[in-house]
């Protein structure tokens, strides 16, 4: 099967097709794919030993918290694989309909896939199965006692699902996954591969203390650090000369409210919460989201992870709870009863 994935995109003047995925600092290849070694490795096995069979690879799953690179990955397999992909998400596909039109118009080879596959209903669920194990797509026709059952054949894919939530995943599907991978925070050693890459990428002159500095408050994802690579871009060719160095790196990240640990202003306003309103926790997080005007959701997927990570709160049976670690970083003294008192 021949490389087919980018031959439709409408790119701009003066633009290669195979640089578009460039632009977007995303690697196109496993061997441009910075981090994750064992990750990487495995995708690698299995792409490699499914080639030579000339058959299609296994269902993969691709968890953990967001900006790690699984959609990146997806990429990366479908074009390893030399097939085309259909991008979708669980809250997208609706109804059984919905998945069997997706379904029916894969070819042989191709990827689907399925971001937030853990929000699939249940009936959607259901029409995937026999279209993982036996790629078959079982269609009811007609109603009552007319009803009958028809089953199309479909082409041999690959699913791919990708999910910040693995454990609501259900048992059924799960098991369907023939390659399972949880992806890591990132080494501040990965990370600075990362930000010198794409410093080269999008042409920006950077020492290696600058990068090192971006890379250090990334928050251990590579789309924290690109995206913090751009900016200190933008800052540097405005208000400074244009190369990015350890000093105007150190301003430009002030600038936009990162400090030395890669806390922003949303993660500081609910260690503030959490401190000064609720004394160091225990407090429930449906509570800590009405005091902090955020999605329980999102602090849950977006903010809690690298929190936790980083050793600024915990989470107990009884709710929330800020550490040492945490007062020192806001400069709020901590209470001798910090953590121990009131369950809100």
């Amino acid at each position: 099967m021949g490389e087919k994935m980018l031959d439709q995109r409408i790119v701009a003047p003066g633009l290669k097709v195979e640089d578009v995925d460039e632009v977007t600092l995303r690697p196109r290849y496993l061997d441009e794919f910075i981090g994750q070694a064992r990750v990487r490795e495995t995708l690698a096995l299995c792409i490699e030993a499914a080639r030579r069979r000339g058959e299609a690879l296994d269902h993969v799953l691709l968890y953990g918290p967001p900006g790690l690179g699984k959609t990146t990955l997806a990429h990366i397999i479908a074009r390893e694989m030399g097939g085309n992909i259909r991008v979708t998400s669980g809250p997208a596909i609706e109804r059984p309909g919905d998945l069997a039109a997706i379904l029916t118009n894969l070819g042989p080879g191709d990827i689907l896939f399925i971001d937030e596959v853990h929000r699939l209903s249940r009936t959607v669920e259901e029409i995937l199965y026999p279209g993982m194990e036996d790629f078959a797509l079982d269609i009811v026709i007609g109603k009552g006692p007319g009803a009958r059952s028809l089953r199309l054949n479909l082409p041999r894919f690959t699913l791919v699902g990708a999910t910040t939530r693995a454990g609501h995943l259900t048992s059924p599907l799960r098991d369907r996954f023939g390659v399972v991978s949880r992806l890591e925070f990132y080494s501040p050693e990965d990370l600075l591969a990362i930000v010198i890459r794409g410093a080269g990428i999008i042409r920006v002159d950077i020492e290696p203390a600058g990068a090192a500095l971006i890379a250090r408050r990334a928050r251990g994802t590579p789309r924290v650090a690109n995206r913090l690579l751009k900016r200190v871009r933008d800052y540097v060719q405005v208000r400074a000369q244009g190369v990015i160095t350890a000093d105007n790196a150190v301003e430009a990240l002030e600038f936009l409210g990162i400090d030395e640990l890669g806390l922003d202003n949303t993660d500081r306003h609910l260690l503030a919460v959490l401190i000064e309103k609720f004394g160091g926790g225990p407090v429930g997080l449906d509570t800590l989201a009405a005091a902090t005007g955020e999605e329980a959701a999102n602090l849950e997927d977006v903010y809690e992870p690298y929190l936790l990570q980083s050793g600024l709160i915990t989470r107990t049976s009884r709710g929330r709870v800020a550490t040492p670690l945490a007062y020192r970083h806001m400069g709020s003294p901590q209470p001798a009863s910090a953590g121990q008192e009131t369950i809100w």
